[in-house]
């Protein structure tokens, strides 16, 4: 990654950094002043290639060049004005208005600091008033923002409405540019957003439709209202659980959930439609004395697909027996799937994040019709059901990963990450399970499922790199250097 850019430095000829904003995954943001325009404030967002290649900076030049007019387009007074696009010293920028103000992860932060009270029912539902109209604007536009988060939603100073910020459309981009100069380039879709806030779809396959963004709205909403990041609202089974931290309305429970749906069908197609329905159900006390507990209105999972309804549940002897030996299945041909629960268990889990809810029935006709199957032919069995080729590919090496990886719990890393700088990541076992414990606790259950598609996605990865792009998927920057500090440890 090329050197910050100091203070001090003009840009274009136009554009004179004052200090740097922010930085990300996709590079660094500056506040800089408009020489041009009265030293009017700008944001400068510079794309940081990993690659120093002349044909694929020309290529990135080409795309968001195509890409600024769809931003150029955006005409929206809760949306900061796209200024220019522009390259300075073969560096890619996009100028875009400055919003003076605080994000709503801030603003929750001093609250809780002080109040110790996150927001209000109230006030959340006049939040999703003010940001739903948002959507249903870029949603007409055909944009779909992809990263929605309390981090990219502004309280500019002295207004009383939120801006929408930091537009994915324009990150995929930039992802899609440079996955493609790479021999292991994205093969379902570029994958933008945050563990946590994102859906399903949008984390496995890097598919997005305008419910993706109703789905971030609501995990931004919740932790609103409950001041707990998302890990903290899911259980062990990765069902949405947040209805147990905070007392509201049923109301607002019904519209919730069916926006934090697992499957896009089954949540509100539109901000319309979700604006209808808050508007229609203003009647409602914000004093609830007791939390809404009716499980259909509880979404079915928010990560990896739909829980089956129809296989046994496993005792709560297997529950205990189950418990962080996620990595301990055993892929062996020979084996009788009959003989190994936890695998088949495994299997549906992985089965639902490809097909959805079809899996529970799939598994229990495919066990019914072959009671004595191995865990080889199971497993080609499964991924025979999946139509695409591809996502079936997937789905075996998704199981494979137990197999390849398999190793005991260490107590602690044995070898310092430094020693490990320069060989792949897959080929330390026990690194991988420390980090999979480490990352767990901060973005919960997902871990396990964010490790193995990274490692799909970049197998030869080293372990600093893949610590680093794990960081990027932990919302507050203050808990991803926390995860950093832990794992880089000499």
């Amino acid at each position: 990654m090329s050197a910050e850019i100091s203070p001090g430095t003009l840009v274009n000829n136009r554009y004179l950094i004052q200090k740097t904003l922010g930085r990300g995954g996709f590079g660094r943001t500056y506040l800089a002043f408009n020489n041009q325009r009265f030293n009017e404030p700008c944001v400068l967002k510079e794309f940081l290639p990993d690659t120093q290649s002349p044909s694929i900076i020309i290529k990135s030049k080409e795309l968001f060049e195509r890409e600024a007019k769809v931003l150029y387009q955006i005409k929206h007074q809760q949306i900061p004005q796209f200024l220019a696009l522009l390259t300075h010293e073969d560096k890619l920028f996009i100028v875009q208005e400055y919003i003076d103000g605080r994000t709503y992860l801030q603003i929750l932060d001093d609250r809780l600091s002080s109040t110790r009270k996150p927001f209000s029912e109230a006030e959340v539902r006049q939040w999703l008033l003010d940001m739903l109209p948002v959507l249903e604007y870029i949603h007409g536009c055909n944009i779909i923002h992809r990263d929605i988060s309390l981090e990219n939603v502004m309280l500019p100073n002295n207004q009383s409405q939120p801006v929408l910020i930091d537009f994915g459309v324009v990150k995929e981009k930039f992802t899609q540019i440079f996955s493609s100069s790479s021999s292991h380039s994205f093969k379902q879709g570029s994958v933008v957003g945050k563990i946590g806030y994102s859906p399903p779809e949008q984390l496995r396959l890097g598919h997005c439709f305008p419910s993706s963004d109703l789905y971030a709205l609501a995990v931004s909403a919740l932790i609103l209202l409950t001041g707990k990041m998302p890990h903290l609202l899911i259980d062990d089974s990765l069902n949405w659980n947040w209805q147990s931290h905070v007392n509201v309305s049923s109301s607002l429970a019904t519209i919730l959930n069916k926006m934090l749906a697992s499957v896009p069908a089954e949540r509100y197609q539109s901000a319309t439609e979700v604006i209808a329905k808050l508007e229609n159900n203003q009647s409602y006390n914000s004093n609830v004395s007791q939390t809404v507990n009716d499980n259909n209105l509880k979404p079915k999972m928010s990560l990896g697909g739909i829980i089956s309804s129809i296989l046994p549940r496993r005792t709560q002897q297997n529950e205990q027996q189950n418990v962080g030996n996620e990595n301990n299945f055993e892929l062996l041909g020979q084996t009788l799937v009959s003989q190994n629960p936890q695998f088949v268990d495994y299997c549906k889990q992985q089965l639902a994040s490809f097909i959805g809810p079809l899996a529970s029935m799939v598994m229990e006709q495919t066990l019914q019709e072959n009671p004595d199957i191995t865990s080889k032919d199971f497993v080609e069995v499964l991924a025979q059901k999946i139509p695409d080729t591809q996502r079936a590919e997937s789905f075996r090496n998704h199981i494979k990963f137990l197999k390849e990886y398999k190793t005991e719990q260490p107590q602690k890393l044995s070898q310092s990450v430094s020693s490990l700088t320069t060989t792949p990541a897959i080929s330390h076992p026990d690194f991988l399970d420390y980090c999979r414990r480490e990352f767990s606790s901060f973005v919960g259950p997902f871990a396990s499922v964010v490790i193995r598609d990274t490692l799909d996605e970049n197998p030869d990865l080293t372990p600093k790199q893949l610590v680093e792009r794990l960081m990027t998927g932990i919302p507050n920057r203050k808990r991803a250097k926390e995860f950093q500090k832990r794992i880089l440890k000499d």
